[in-house]
């Protein structure tokens, strides 16, 4: 019976990682492994092998009889994944000659899938989530974008509780098998080739183009996971890699991170650990996009952004690389720079006759890295955040004394609550003093969601943390319970604020800076009164335009000579990290969505060129689900309406390229186009340098 609650004290206090850690300190590794096998203690880890998809994987579609699931259904079928069917609530019948089901649960007991791909809109994703979990599906793949946070933040309270289903994403295409023929997502297939390179990304068109760059190398992938460019992920970069290390078909891996977060420096710990336990190690390389992101901004992913204490995409590149990957500055590079490590294999960290040189690490660069010029923090410039005094307007109405006349310089302390994208949970966030809140470095206390009440020794610690005296404590704790109120009554995903102590010794806010979801007023309707305080005359003109053609447009500051426009939010930021590294300047980010449209295509130029600055533009577009031809369309449509004057270069790769391009050639416009980056990057910075 000591025993029993001895392990039951140790699972409460710690999940079962830390409880190997702990027990490890007292020479008993096994002790949390039996703790969780006397208590019956369920662990989402345990659904990792559940990601091993191939031609065995029998796929369920939920949202089967919508459009963009029967297209999928279609060419998933030809190209030879195993569909059992599909769900339509209460409705049984047939669809593209397979079985529809009123429920998850009757497709579950009558078809048997070891797999749900989710195809309903953002404001439904969680329900069907829900419906997945409770049927104990093995592997769930939500691919949808604007999932509000507070539903997924609900659903990942329910994962952590059992070890039946396995989530990849949501907002991502979701997991495929080049072996098996098992597409469970939508990905574009003519990419894809059987091989041996495992791939795990956070962007989708940067996850095509490394697919792309390992097929023309004559590589091939074995499995490709997406885990997503949304705040909380279902499927990691460690869940990733720990699949990998194990996986027979897995020769060499490649990771594509982005700002935000900080799953790229858990997976940096992940390498340099893997290099010391492993004799034959396989190759890594890896890409961050976002080097150039300016601070402060949601870079069109819903997870692009960092907050408090989280690193910047320079400090993931160079964890990274100090791990041991081999890094590269643009998705092109990876196919040839794995075959080389394939072919060359004393060039691995951690064999005899490795020395991990600077040139070996930066082989695969063309140019050198530059030095990141530091800017200041921009406000987003989306509907986001409000202003501080509309913050303190909620404090007050919780009753939290606020002290609007404290200056910024003053001795105060960060305290946030926001997500803590490892523990998968929201979390306390400390950090050290600053106006800004770009704090270098930050403690975070994760807690459970579904408290209406944060536990009293979570307080206790983030009390002792600060430092702060006994009689600040119970004032600490009404304050921290407020914020918690403010973050689900109004689906925030960070209230970070300023506290102070004031002359006779209490707490009080100095300053505040609230953001909250704006998934959850587009996709689902929900708190309506906090995004109505939205002020669009405040905001660049350029980027609201945009926004009414479901454009993301970032206005760079700086000289920036060339306008770019990119399908893809991953994907637009490597292009201005790429181009800025060949030594070009960039005027905007500009991701037209993965869904393009030649109208799309046209808006964009629209937008562009309303800035004076820029001299030529640079068109980087993967044909994915947009074809390449269709891009093409746009462009001539664009010169012809918009009697635009400015050169442009184009790259087209992917669906339809060829089309594409000859569409270009041909269209007797000031066009160039190009396949490869490299020249069309050159291209367009000579362009603006005869300006």
């Amino acid at each position: 019976m000591n025993l029993y609650l001895l392990l039951y004290t140790l699972y409460l206090s710690f999940p079962k990682t830390d409880i190997l850690g702990k027990c490890g300190e007292i020479s008993d590794i096994g002790l949390a492994d039996l703790a969780y096998s006397l208590l019956n203690i369920s662990d989402y880890a345990d659904t990792l092998p559940n990601l091993k998809i191939g031609a065995h994987t029998r796929v369920l579609f939920q949202g089967f009889t919508g459009r963009q699931a029967t297209a999928n259904v279609r060419e998933s079928l030809e190209w030879g994944t195993k569909i059992v069917g599909g769900v339509k609530p209460g409705v049984e019948g047939e669809h593209l000659g397979l079985p529809v089901f009123p429920s998850v649960k009757a497709a579950q007991e009558r078809a048997k899938p070891d797999a749900s791909a989710i195809y309903v809109p953002g404001n439904q994703t969680a329900k069907a989530i829900e419906e997945a979990i409770e049927a104990e599906i093995p592997l769930v793949v939500a691919v949808a974008e604007h999932v509000p946070i507070h539903d997924i933040l609900r659903i990942h309270s329910m994962l952590q509780t059992q070890s039946k289903t396995r989530l990849v994403g949501a907002n991502c295409p979701g997991i495929i098998s080049a072996i098996g023929k098992c597409r469970i997502g939508f990905q574009p297939l003519p990419c894809f080739a059987p091989g041996n390179v495992g791939i795990v990304a956070k962007s989708g068109t940067l996850s095509y183009e490394t697919v792309a760059s390992t097929t023309r190398a004559g590589l091939g992938q074995s499995l490709c996971i997406s885990m997503g460019g949304d705040v909380l992920a279902g499927t990691n970069f460690v869940d990733a890699l720990n699949l990998f290390e194990n996986d027979p078909d897995t020769r060499g891996i490649i990771l594509v991170g982005e700002i935000g977060g900080t799953a790229e420096m858990d997976a940096a710990e992940w390498i340099k650990d893997y290099w010391r336990r492993s004799v034959d190690p396989k190759p890594i390389m890896a890409l961050v996009g976002g080097l150039e992101a300016p601070p402060g901004r949601i870079m069109g992913h819903a997870g692009a952004w960092a907050a408090p204490g989280e690193p910047d995409a320079e400090t993931k590149y160079q964890a990274l690389e100090r791990a041991g990957a081999v890094m590269v500055n643009h998705p092109e590079k990876f196919g040839e720079g794995m075959k080389t490590l394939f072919t060359n294999q004393s060039s691995r960290p951690g064999t005899n006759s490795m020395s991990r040189t600077s040139s070996q690490k930066h082989g695969f660069h063309t140019m050198r890295r530059v030095t990141l010029i530091s800017r200041p923090i921009s406000q987003h410039k989306r509907n986001l955040y409000i202003k501080q005094f509309q913050a303190f307007d909620l404090l007050k109405q919780k009753s939290v004394p606020v002290n609007e006349s404290a200056s910024s310089s003053d001795n105060s302390i960060s305290v946030s609550i926001t997500v803590d994208r490892t523990a998968l949970s929201p979390c306390i966030s400390i950090a050290s003093p600053t106006s800004d809140f770009n704090t270098a470095q930050s403690q975070k206390f994760p807690f459970s969601y579904t408290q209406t009440e944060i536990e009293s020794s979570v307080i206790a610690a983030v009390a002792l943390h600060l430092g702060l005296p006994p009689s600040t404590h119970k004032q600490l704790t009404s304050f921290v319970q407020a914020l918690w109120e403010i973050y689900k009554e109004k689906e925030a995903f960070t209230l970070e604020t300023r506290i102070g102590i004031s002359a006779d010794g209490a707490l009080e806010i100095h300053g505040a800076r609230f953001g909250f979801d704006d998934a959850a007023f587009r996709s689902s309707g929900r708190q309506e009164d906090i995004h109505k305080l939205r002020n669009k005359s405040e905001e660049v003109l350029e980027e609201v335009e945009a926004e009414k053609d479901g454009i993301v447009y970032v206005k760079l500051e700086g000289e920036g000579s060339i306008g770019t426009l990119v399908n893809g939010a991953g994907l637009a930021m490597n292009t201005v990290d790429a181009l800025t590294i060949h030594g070009g300047h960039c005027a905007n980010f500009l991701d037209t969505g993965g869904k393009a449209t030649s109208e799309t295509v046209k808006a964009s130029f629209r937008v562009i060129c309303s800035d004076t600055r820029v001299k030529a533009v640079f068109v980087n577009i993967f044909g994915g689900l947009t074809r390449c031809d269709m891009i093409a369309e746009g462009i001539i449509l664009a010169f012809r309406d918009l009697n635009m004057k400015v050169p442009v270069v184009v790259r087209l790769r992917g669906t339809n390229e060829e089309l594409g391009q000859k569409m270009i050639a041909e269209s007797g416009l000031p066009l160039h186009a190009f396949d490869g980056f490299e020249e069309a990057a050159k291209k367009v910075i000579a362009l603006t340098n005869c300006q």
